[in-house]
């Protein structure tokens, strides 16, 4: 007798028209990311990439909603389908205010993480696996990259299927001490997470 295939897992209608370009400002984008031992229910905003070749992380002044919510890059995967999707926020705000991420490095193993698509009322629920912090300089390295964002973003196409046939989450914020040289933190945290249901 012959298996029955396993139905694939409903994920997110289209986040943005198509066309966009990957160097265009933030969008807003019709999901929302849920942590409940973190009590994070955040808007997200899709992001592309800076000049630099940076992915985007919005600013504002010290009460911009931006600090509070999530940003998912354009380049990675839908979040749910058979390959990677990343999504980052601020460890903290101007003045030392918490940012929207300012607690995943409590996430472990097992902790559950939502996007939530509002429009099918549809929830991709995630289970954390592991947390890795990454140096500056780590973050440049091909395969700490692929680690990150999956092998398509890295290898410059769109979002390729994963080796495992799983969907995967990725959530990433700085870590460390903030450099004033550089402007920005000297570590980034990211926290690794796989398709449950």
């Amino acid at each position: 007798m012959r298996a029955r295939p396993v139905p694939a897992l409903p994920v997110p209608a289209p986040l943005f028209p198509p066309g966009l370009d990957i160097r265009s400002g933030p969008v807003p984008v019709p999901i929302q990311l849920r942590i409940p031992s973190l009590r994070v229910d955040a808007t997200v905003v899709g992001v592309g990439v800076l000049p630099n070749d940076v992915m985007d992380a919005p600013e504002g002044p010290i009460n911009d909603p931006v600090w509070q919510q999530a940003f998912w890059y354009r380049g990675s995967a839908v979040p749910g389908v058979l390959s990677t999707a990343v999504i980052a926020g601020h460890i903290n705000g101007p003045r030392g205010t918490r940012g929207v991420f300012g607690h995943i490095d409590q996430l472990r193993p097992g902790d559950p993480i939502v996007v939530h698509d509002p429009r099918r009322e549809l929830d991709v629920r995630f289970v954390v696996t592991r947390t890795a912090d990454f140096s500056l300089a780590e973050t440049r390295q091909k395969d700490v990259l692929r680690q990150i964002y999956g092998v398509g973003p890295v290898a410059g196409t769109t979002p390729q299927a994963s080796a495992d046939h799983r969907a995967h989450l990725t959530l990433v914020t700085c870590a460390g001490d903030f450099d004033t040289r550089l402007g920005t933190h000297d570590h980034r945290l990211a926290v690794f997470a796989i398709r449950v249901a």
